[in-house]
């Protein structure tokens, strides 16, 4: 700039300089101008000039609270779960007809006479679930919630002719839980918890009973279409049995070895697709479970839904027992 510029336009470049020295960015911009904008420029020119430099150089805040995929499920829960005649899903409710394992669990059955050597290595899987609200207003915190959930998973060995085509496997899994939002945002996201008690069992007698009780938290991390939950568990003890054939006691003590003591669980929505992730590990035994599923459009209320599996603990006769299973069939709702 001229060193011939007026003295009234340097004093008052000068004054604003000073007095916006509580903003930086601005103040830079101004005394830039001072020295090496045109000599043409008016102080109303240099003062949009510098306004503008710095709303663009401002440091804008990651946006929150934005509803993502569990926020959206849960405010579409909201709406019915207290209509009589509406059943509220809890976990995926779907049926798999045809179901494969690359190795059945047949040393499960080894007592039972001409049962094990019948079983196919196809059978038909369905899951039931669903979940009862509590309470009506708000118990801690804003929006939060306490539920009965119960969940039902049948093995059905429809293809098995020679044995009348029996129930391979029922488990039962009733649950009471809590669930509140956080006040936590990462990465622009949404977070929330999850604490609970659930019972799991066969409801089978000796030999092939099989149960446990477990205290539960979910971690729940959301952003836009994809969803996170970290469940780690406790497993409430039980005392040891007398003997093998004592209905007292404990069934399985060592399932925690197969079963590990966390879930992690992912599932990402893209247009009318949904894809999931379960997976367990204990990693002092090294012994895990995996499982990738797919669900997309059919008819109506009606989603396809595929699955492939590998590892321990697909149900709880097979918590032992490692294999590979694959499955195709319906689901009438989805993860989120």
């Amino acid at each position: 700039m001229n060193n011939n510029l007026k003295t009234p336009l340097t004093a008052a470049l000068m004054s604003l300089a000073f007095t916006a020295t509580a903003q930086e960015p601005l103040t830079e911009c101004v005394m830039d101008q001072f020295k090496h904008g045109e000599d043409n420029l008016t102080l109303s020119e240099i003062r949009s000039i510098c306004q503008q430099s710095a709303e663009l150089t401002q440091p804008t805040e990651p946006e929150t609270n934005i509803p993502g995929a569990i926020t959206n499920r849960i405010t579409n829960e909201r709406r019915t779960e207290h209509d009589a005649y509406v059943l509220t899903p809890h976990k995926m409710n779907y049926i798999l007809p045809v179901y494969t394992s690359d190795s059945i669990n047949r040393g499960a059955y080894i007592n039972r006479n001409g049962y094990p050597e019948n079983l196919e290595d196809i059978e038909t899987k369905f899951q039931l679930s669903f979940k009862v609200p509590l309470n009506q207003n708000s118990i801690l915190t804003e929006n939060d919630g306490l539920y009965l959930g119960f969940t039902l998973q049948a093995w059905w060995q429809t293809f098995a002719s020679d044995i009348s085509k029996p129930f391979r496997e029922t488990n039962y899994q009733p649950e009471l839980f809590y669930l509140a939002p956080l006040n936590w945002h990462p990465l622009g996201g949404n977070t929330g918890l999850v604490m609970g008690m659930e019972h799991q069992s066969n409801g089978r007698s000796q030999g092939l009973s099989r149960s446990w009780n477990r205290v539960y938290a979910h971690l729940l991390f959301e952003k836009n279409n994809f969803a996170l939950s970290l469940k780690p568990w406790y497993r409430l003890s039980e005392n040891e049995k007398s003997s093998v054939d004592d209905p007292e006691g404990d069934d399985n003590p060592d399932i925690a070895d197969y079963m590990g003591h966390f879930e992690l669980t992912t599932v990402y929505q893209w247009d009318k697709y949904e894809f999931s992730f379960i997976g367990r590990q204990n990693f002092s035994t090294n012994k895990g479970f995996g499982e990738i599923g797919l669900t997309f459009p059919l008819w109506g209320k009606l989603r396809g839904y595929a699955t492939v599996s590998d590892g321990y603990g697909e149900s709880l006769i097979d918590y032992n027992h490692s294999q590979t299973r694959f499955g195709i069939g319906i689901a009438l709702s989805d993860l989120l």
